[in-house]
């Protein structure tokens, strides 16, 4: 398709104050439209980027998580409204953090309990570590010393100890709810997380570079992450990498993964088709669709305002396009998706048979600026 070469340019731009390299693939029905990589995986080694390169997907791993969950769901294993204590009984008795029009904070009972639907779609009153509130500085202790020391559930059992930042299903934060459905997955099918994918998923789609941990043989596969100065300049930044060594234990459903493009467009591919590539079913049609659903209400959408989620909702763990023309953008409604804290992105359209996979390693990412900016121009290359 001529128009997509319109990628070219595009891609190499980012790289003039972006990331050090980065790749693409783009994929409908079944061929591959466009699929280049630019730039170096480590510039230091003089190293370009190629098709087997592994890349941190970070918050990727959500989509694949979450999939995860939804094979088990249609075993009639639980249903979305399930209480969560009924499976994870350390979430009984659960309190919230709540503060007076003074910002005085006190505790009490929630209001109800977490559902299983409040993990997938983020309405669960779980947050990721951070300074804004009391929630966020008792989960950014536990999260520094589960990175290194936790499996998934010891972790949950950690966070339920936490008082929510709000009563479960009243609003929208971003937040460890898919690490701990890890530890659902795990309750529910008896193996360890990584075990359910790699036998669920990687293997069936043969995805046969994406794990939790780099195998030695394949660790000078693995790209440089880079820190981005204002000015462009990057420098490396290996900080992050602990997870990712042989002996951690830590397998984290929110973003925990390593993979490359093209295991990561045949997930992609699969859930465009409705669930299934290359004989392989791992989800049934009707659920991809439930999946891509917008679940939030109205309180729960204004929570959810993100620069880039203009005219989107959220769904089952994915953004989910319902509102072309509030966002300013040319996709497909009920295109769905997610993206990586140090880039990397993609786009899945059931209805176009369309899938997308970026990739790139800086932070912080300019997602913003270039996630929207791909999209314009593959929509725009559609006959």
């Amino acid at each position: 398709m001529e128009r997509l070469q319109r990628l070219t340019p595009l891609l190499k731009s980012f790289m003039e104050k972006g990331p050090a390299g980065c790749a693409i693939t783009v994929v409908r029905s079944g061929e591959v439209l466009y699929q280049e990589s630019f730039g170096y995986a480590d510039l230091d080694k003089n190293k370009k980027l190629d098709s087997d390169t592994i890349y941190r997907i970070y918050s990727m791993t959500k989509v694949l998580t979450c999939a995860a969950a939804l094979m088990l769901y249609e075993k009639g294993i639980y249903m979305l409204n399930d209480p969560l204590e009924d499976y994870l009984p350390e979430f009984k008795n659960i309190s919230v953090h709540r503060y007076n029009d003074f910002g005085i904070r006190s505790i009490s009972p929630a209001s109800g309990p977490i559902r299983i639907k409040d993990l997938f779609t983020m309405s669960s009153g779980l947050t990721y570590g951070g300074d804004g509130t009391e929630t966020e500085r008792l989960t950014r202790a536990i999260m520094e010393q589960a990175i290194a020391t936790m499996d998934m559930r010891a972790l949950s059992k950690a966070l339920a100890t936490v008082p929510l930042a709000f009563d479960p299903g009243t609003h929208w934060k971003y937040g460890t709810s898919h690490d701990v459905l890890a530890a659902l997955i795990e309750v529910w099918s008896g193996v360890s997380f990584g075990e359910f994918l790699q036998k669920e998923i990687f293997e069936p789609l043969q995805m046969k570079d994406t794990s939790f941990r780099i195998p030695d043989d394949k660790r000078d596969r693995l790209s440089m992450m880079y820190n981005r100065a204002e000015d462009g300049t990057l420098t490396p930044n290996t900080e992050r990498d602990t997870p990712y060594q042989q002996g951690c234990i830590h397998e984290s459903g929110g973003s925990g993964l390593l993979s490359t493009i093209g295991d990561y467009s045949r997930f992609a591919q699969a859930l465009a088709r409705g669930g299934e590539l290359d004989g392989a079913r791992i989800l049934g049609r009707k659920t991809v669709q439930l999946m891509a659903t917008n679940h939030l209400g109205p309180q729960q959408l204004k929570d959810f305002n993100w620069l880039q989620m203009k005219g989107f909702g959220y769904g089952l763990g994915v953004r989910v396009l319902i509102d072309p023309a509030e966002g300013g953008l040319n996709g497909s409604i009920g295109e769905f998706g997610w993206a990586g804290l140090a880039g990397s992105w993609v786009l899945i359209d059931p209805k176009e048979q369309l899938s997308v996979v970026y990739m790139q390693q800086m932070l912080p990412s300019l997602e913003p600026y270039i996630h929207n900016r791909l999209r314009a121009v593959i929509y725009g290359a559609l006959e």
